[in-house]
């Protein structure tokens, strides 16, 4: 892993399977940018007893040269009763990656980009 990754714990017990499965996720993250200058992780408890949704929010910052931030985070959501702490770090750090692709593919520009004959091509008829 070569980028620090700073994890803070707020009202949630630190734990070594908890510090190892984040580490794990951000070597994942690695693999579609190995160039990240920092990843900061805010784990926390926000609720006791939620009357809905998990009482855990995962926070992720990334920051990517030239002086790219990207930010992902899971909340409690409604409907969902009691999503497990593991489950909220999977999907917060799902959303990061699918930031972070499109973020390599704009600096690589392998992003379509569309011609004006295309563009002029898909333009609505005139009545």
């Amino acid at each position: 892993m070569k980028v620090p990754v700073e994890i803070t714990y707020r009202d949630v017990e630190k734990t070594d399977y908890l510090d190892e499965l984040i580490n794990k996720k951000v070597a994942k993250l690695e693999r579609y940018c190995n160039y990240m200058s920092s990843c900061r992780v805010v784990v926390e408890k926000i609720h006791d007893r939620p009357k809905s949704g998990s009482p855990y929010r995962v926070r992720l910052d990334i920051t990517v040269p030239p002086g790219h931030e990207l930010a992902a985070s899971e909340n409690p959501q409604e409907g969902v009763q009691y999503e497990s702490l593991k489950a909220v770090i999977r999907d917060v750090f799902e959303a990061a990656r699918r930031q972070l692709v499109e973020l390599v593919q704009r600096q690589r520009d392998e992003v379509k980009t569309h011609t004006a004959e295309e563009v002029d091509s898909y333009s609505v008829p005139q009545i």
